[in-house]
């Protein structure tokens, strides 16, 4: 097993990255505003994956956080700080939640699976973050929410995600109403695939990134991407696509070993072509 090696980004080392046998694990470290998605740590979230996108030794991604919350969404200080702009902060408004919203669909463009690991609580754009993770682990501690409605700012942009990923009565509910919910509730609803003893949340999601890690990239790869575009197709369409993405994958090298391997009882070498 390699050596985990400890790179912080920059931005004032909000964002931490250790590296193992072909995962990557990002913890966002700036408790003192809640792991807020300010300017520095959209920023540093931004530059790293685009980092990990370009870096073939990544085959699998853990985003996890320190302090008691996992992210508090954006940051309300930063924001009230530019309404004494000319524009009343119009133009930064929407710089901010164009940069957030760009931030979210790399994570969906990213070649690797990325995996949530939630502590605490995960509300506003935080609680959009982890609905945007492919997969989501979370402690039996955690908590979620939607609470833009309490202080009259919907939170129509976590809703983009929220609602690609549990059924829209339960988003409207949590979009609605605004209140924290338990993490088996968020397991219910399907916001999370697995909840674990409060503590073992990074190890369980550093488990199933291990897991992924040992497949073929380029299967990893082909699978997220027609994922995601299936997603927004009618079923003709849907179906389409995937067939001819399953041609494509049929020619790949690695279908080829594959498929042999389990022919003649062996484990496949995959080659990530």
């Amino acid at each position: 097993m390699n050596a985990p090696s400890l790179r912080p980004q920059a931005r004032q080392a909000i964002l931490l990255r250790e590296d193992s046998s072909g995962v990557a694990t990002l913890t966002m470290d700036d408790p003192a505003s809640r792991n807020s998605l300010s300017e520095g740590m959209l920023a540093a979230l931004s530059e790293t994956w685009s980092a990990i996108a370009a870096d073939r030794s990544v085959r699998s991604v853990v985003l996890a956080a320190r302090g008691p919350c996992f992210s508090s969404g954006h940051n309300l200080k930063e924001m009230t700080a530019r309404r004494a702009d000319a524009d009343r902060g119009r133009a930064y408004f929407a710089d901010v939640m164009g940069r957030c919203s760009a931030m979210m669909q790399q994570i969906v463009a990213l070649p690797q699976p990325v995996i949530a690991a939630v502590q605490g609580l995960a509300t506003a754009a935080g609680c959009q973050l982890v609905a945007t993770c492919d997969l989501a682990v979370a402690s039996a501690e955690a908590r979620f929410c939607t609470p833009g409605v309490h202080i009259g700012l919907f939170c129509s942009t976590p809703m983009v995600a929220l609602s690609r990923n549990v059924a829209p009565k339960y988003a409207m509910e949590m979009l609605l109403l605004g209140e924290q919910i338990p993490a088996d509730e968020a397991f219910r609803i399907g916001l999370l695939n697995r909840v674990v003893p409060a503590g073992a949340e990074l190890a369980a999601a550093q488990a199933l990134a291990a897991a992924i890690a040992a497949k073929s990239t380029v299967t990893v790869k082909t699978g997220k991407r027609a994922f995601y575009a299936q997603a927004g197709m009618d079923l003709g369409r849907a179906y389409a696509h995937a067939s001819e993405v399953m041609v494509e994958n049929m020619l790949a090298r690695d279908a080829e070993e594959g498929i042999g391997a389990t022919l003649q009882k062996r484990q496949p070498q995959w080659e990530d072509r």
